[in-house]
């Protein structure tokens, strides 16, 4: 079957920055979305009229993946606001920031912790590789047409990169 609009692919990828440094391996097969929510435009438009077998090698530039850096989206907060078991690495949803930060801080970003210091801590808005170009080595695994009910929800559950609330030690960018 061809990748068109409205079907599902699994693929297996290694991700890289420009300077060859592996930032995430997917060795498994995990199903997509195509003409859903689940991939980047760039990465779609790459696979329309591929099949399973293909390899494709996709260089990405920051504002067609995950946006520039910006600086904005910076919070220094207290410390004393945040649980004690706070760990860097770890992800907070703007909407459950505690009372007393910034309310400057979008509510519908998700925030990764990035530094603890005994007095505060620094929330960063952005995804965690906006500002960097990508390097994406893909492969289709597989190729079927997607259900009404993934359709309707515009995904199959697993967007490109989707960042999700972390617990400790769980810290995966898929």
């Amino acid at each position: 079957m061809e990748i068109t609009q409205q079907c599902v692919v699994a693929l297996t990828w290694t991700l890289k920055d420009t300077l060859g440094e592996i930032l995430d391996v997917l060795d498994e097969p995990v199903e997509f979305l195509v003409g859903g929510n689940d991939l980047l435009p760039k990465i779609e438009e790459a696979l329309q009229g591929h099949e399973t077998g293909a390899k494709l090698d996709l260089h990405i530039e920051p504002e067609e993946a995950f946006g520039d850096f910006n600086d904005q989206l910076l919070f220094l907060e207290p410390r004393v606001l945040f649980p004690a078991e706070l760990e860097e690495g770890m992800t907070l949803e703007g909407s459950a920031l505690p009372a007393g930060t910034n309310p400057d801080a979008p509510k519908n970003a998700l925030y990764t912790v990035t530094e603890i210091y005994p007095e505060h801590i620094v929330l960063d808005g952005n995804h965690p590789l906006a500002g960097i170009a990508i390097r994406l080595s893909l492969k289709v695994e597989a190729v079927r047409e997607a259900t009404e009910e993934e359709i309707g929800r515009g995904s199959c559950g697993t967007g490109f990169f989707k960042i999700e609330t972390t617990a400790p030690g769980n810290d995966t960018l898929h």
